[in-house]
């Protein structure tokens, strides 16, 4: 009987111990702050609402760099919620698909990064503060060897990294 009542004692010690965990990052952002599930909500500010809410991704035509006009839309939206929240460093991706070479796909993909920085820089954003780093196609986010892959891994992703 008392190894039992011990057994629920350190139970529900240990789910409390764990409740009480901080979660947050190096920015104060609380992973915590997104629920899982059919009700996904993310607390205004945080990089979820960022990600979530607003997108941090835009996509490129097949062997394109310039911003399109729906890459434009998006891109002031983030512009607005950086400028909102106080965002002072951001990190820009760049992104290519599987097709070409290695070296091509690092150069198109630091291409698509410089153009989404400059793209900021003429709303505004301090281009000092902007980072650029191309990962060409070696962080694909959809895997298959068909179009519908292909144009989800031509990105660009704006990566908050400093308040």
């Amino acid at each position: 009987m008392k190894m039992n009542m011990m057994k629920k004692v350190l139970v529900l010690g240990l789910a409390l111990g764990l409740s009480a965990c901080s979660t947050k990052n190096e920015l104060g952002t609380d992973a915590s702050s997104v629920l899982n599930g059919a009700g996904s909500i993310a607390k205004p500010g945080t990089v979820a609402e960022f990600t979530q809410i607003v997108g941090d991704s835009i996509l490129f035509d097949t062997n394109q760099t310039g911003v399109n006009e729906s890459g434009k839309l998006l891109l002031q939206k983030q512009y607005a919620w950086l400028r909102k929240y106080n965002v002072t460093k951001i990190q820009i991706e760049g992104h290519a698909d599987e097709r070409g070479t290695r070296q091509y796909n690092i150069a198109l993909g630091g291409k698509r990064a410089q153009s989404v920085k400059n793209y900021f820089a003429s709303l505004g954003y301090d281009k000092a503060a902007i980072s650029t780093l191309s990962y060409g196609k070696e962080r694909p986010i959809s895997l298959c060897d068909n179009i519908s892959c292909w144009s989800q891994n031509r990105r660009a992703v704006t990566a908050v990294v400093g308040r």
